[in-house]
C-alpha cells in the first residue's frame, strides 16, 4: 500500500512538472498575479513593445471659471473620487485642462495600466485601416481577413461584430490571456452564438481585431497605432504587453500609457476625430463608431451610451454621456457640453481575484461606487447646463443640485 501511495505521488509530481514545462511562462505569470492582484506592478507586463508617441506638452490649462465650471462641484467630484481610492481625476473642457487632482503619489505623467480603456484605441485605428483600404468595409467578413477562417463557419463574423463585442465566440477559460500564443487560442475558440445576436464583454473581440489590423496593414500593431494615432495626438511613448517576444498584443491589460494622455483620446471623441483642430480620424468613421450595437443598443464600439442607466447607478444628468470603462478606470465624454472626465484607479479586488478583465468592473473595495456620481456633479456645475424637463413624480433633487 505504501509503495502504491509513493508511486501515485510521484506520478502527480511528474505530471505537474510536465504541465509546467509545456508553458512555463504561463505558470510564472499566474503565480505572480496570485501574489499581486489587484494592484499588479507594471514590471509584470513583459515582454513589451513601444508605441512611439509625439511627446508633446499636455493640453493648455485654463481656470474652471473661464470655462464656466463651478469649482465647488469639481471639488465635490474630487472628494468622491478620493473616497473611492482613485489615483487621479482630470477634467477638460473645449480642449483646455481645467481641473486636476492626484493621489497615491501620481501626476499627469504617471504611467498606468490602462486596462480595457485601450479598446477605444483599437476602434479608432480600425478607421485608419479602412481609410487606407487595408480593410474593405466595417461589415467585411473575417473569412477575407484571417486565412485560417477562409472556409470556417466562424468566418462570417465581421469587423463590426468585433467592434461591438458581438462576435458570438464562446467565453474563454480563466487565465487564457497568460499564455504565450493568445491568437492561436482565440482562433480555436468555438462559436457559442450567431454573430451580432449577443453582446458579451470579453477580450477576444478587441484583441482579435488588433490581430486583423496587423495582418492587413503588414505592420506591427504598435507601429500602426503610433503612425496613425499616438504620434498625431502628441501623446508620450506608450507600451503594449505581448504574449511573447515579437508576438501578439494584449489590449485589455498591459497597455501602459501616461494617464494624462487619455484626455487627448477624449478630445477625438468630443471633436469628431479632430485633435487641436487637425483631423486625425475620419469624421465618417467616428459616425460609424457611434452606431448602436445590434445585440445591445446601450453600447457602441467599446463604449456605453448614457441614455439608460446601468443597474445600481444614478441616471446621467446629460443624456449624451459616453462611458469607456477599464478596470477601475473611467473616461466619460459629454459632447453636448464638450467636457471630458478621467478617473483612474486600480481594478476592484473582487474582479481581480476572479481573473476578470471586464470593462464593467467598479471601484476597488467599494460596493457603493456610482458611475453617474462624478459626471453628474461636474455637468450640473456647468453654467450652460440645461437640466431635462421635470416629469410628474420625478425626484427634484436629481434635477436641481443642492435642493
Amino acid at each position: 500500500m505504501k509503495t502504491l501511495i509513493k508511486w501515485s505521488l510521484l506520478a502527480v509530481v511528474v505530471a505537474a512538472v510536465l504541465i509546467i514545462a509545456g508553458d512555463p511562462q504561463y505558470w510564472r505569470r499566474s503565480a505572480i498575479l496570485r501574489v499581486y492582484e489587484p494592484a499588479v506592478p507594471l514590471w509584470f507586463y513583459q515582454p513589451r513593445e513601444r508605441i512611439a508617441g509625439g511627446n508633446q506638452p499636455p493640453a493648455p490649462r485654463e481656470t474652471p471659471a473661464a470655462e464656466s465650471l463651478d469649482l465647488t462641484a469639481l471639488e465635490a467630484a474630487a472628494s468622491y473620487a478620493q473616497a473611492h481610492h482613485s489615483r487621479a481625476l482630470l477634467v477638460s473642457r473645449h480642449g483646455y485642462l481645467v481641473f486636476e487632482k492626484y493621489w497615491q503619489g501620481s501626476n499627469i505623467d504617471t504611467l498606468m495600466d490602462s486596462g480595457p480603456l485601450a479598446r477605444i484605441v483599437v476602434a479608432l485605428v480600425t478607421g485608419a485601416a479602412i481609410s487606407q483600404r487595408r480593410i474593405g468595409w466595417p461589415d467585411e467578413p473575417l473569412s477575407y481577413l484571417i486565412p485560417q477562417w477562409h472556409y470556417d463557419p466562424r468566418g462570417v463574423i465581421t469587423v463590426r461584430d468585433l467592434l461591438q463585442l458581438s462576435s458570438g465566440l464562446a467565453p474563454g477559460k480563466p487565465g487564457e490571456e497568460l499564455g504565450t500564443d493568445i491568437i492561436a487560442s482565440y482562433l480555436h475558440r468555438p462559436q457559442a452564438d450567431a454573430p451580432g445576436r449577443r453582446w458579451c464583454d470579453q477580450s477576444v473581440d478587441p484583441e482579435l481585431l488588433a490581430h486583423v489590423i496587423g495582418r492587413t496593414t503588414q505592420q506591427r500593431f504598435a507601429q500602426f497605432v503610433s503612425q496613425n494615432l499616438w504620434e498625431r495626438i502628441g501623446a508620450a511613448d506608450a507600451w503594449l504587453w505581448l504574449d511573447r517576444p515579437d508576438g501578439a498584443a494584449h489590449i485589455d491589460r498591459g497597455f501602459l500609457a501616461r494617464q494624462g494622455d487619455w484626455m487627448r483620446v477624449a478630445e477625438l471623441l468630443l471633436s469628431n476625430g479632430r485633435y487641436q483642430g487637425s483631423e486625425v480620424i475620419s469624421p465618417r468613421w467616428m459616425t460609424q463608431l457611434m452606431q448602436p450595437a445590434r445585440a445591445d443598443t446601450n453600447y457602441g464600439s467599446y463604449f456605453r451610451f448614457g441614455a439608460r442607466a446601468e443597474r445600481g447607478m444614478t441616471p446621467y444628468a446629460a443624456s449624451d454621456v459616453l462611458l469607456i470603462k477599464g478596470g477601475g478606470n473611467r473616461l466619460w465624454v459629454i459632447p453636448s457640453l464638450q467636457i471630458a472626465i478621467l478617473r483612474t484607479a486600480d481594478p476592484p479586488a473582487s474582479a481581480a481575484a476572479s481573473g476578470a478583465t471586464s470593462a464593467s468592473s467598479g471601484s476597488p473595495g467599494a460596493g457603493d461606487w456610482d458611475d453617474g456620481r462624478i459626471p453628474n456633479l461636474i455637468a450640473r456645475g456647468a453654467r450652460d447646463f440645461v437640466p431635462p424637463a421635470a416629469r410628474p413624480g420625478a425626484d427634484l433633487s436629481t434635477i436641481v443640485p443642492n435642493h
